[in-house]
């Protein structure tokens, strides 16, 4: 079981504590926060996008891919959805992630598809595609 501790003592600025690694979230300025560090969801797309990472590159090593580097790109926005043809959902907004890779490296064709199948197994992207119950309870 992960534990993450949060802090939050004033504003949008608040401290995050997992393992002892201590980082900050923040909101930018034109959403009332003071800009001294990431926002949630851009913490939530670093978040999946380094699973995406960590995952295709476990599988190279395990293949011996000539894998020199991967560069992902990672955006979020909200969409109606109405707007998107190949969504369940017809009514409201939905979520819509855009994920570009490039890989730099001796890959063919066939690998480069392979990792790709591969990164869609990541852990996290699994959690966000699967059912969630979220129980959130007072504390002492």
């Amino acid at each position: 079981m992960n534990i993450i501790h949060i802090r939050n003592k004033s504003g949008y600025k608040t401290e995050i504590d997992t393992r002892g690694h201590l980082f900050l979230a923040d909101e930018p300025i034109d959403t009332g926060g003071t800009d001294t560090a990431a926002s949630p969801y851009e913490m939530f797309l670093s978040s999946l996008g380094s699973c995406k990472a960590i995952t295709m590159r476990m599988y190279a090593q395990r293949k011996n891919y000539k894998l020199d580097e991967i560069e992902i790109e990672l955006s979020h926005q909200k969409i109606n959805a109405e707007d998107c043809a190949d969504c369940e959902t017809k009514a409201g907004t939905i979520d819509k992630i855009d994920i570009k890779v490039r890989f730099k490296g001796e890959l063919n064709d066939d690998e480069i598809k392979r990792l790709l199948e591969i990164s869609e197994r990541c852990p996290v992207q699994k959690t966000v595609m699967s059912e969630v119950k979220i129980n959130t309870n007072i504390f002492s």
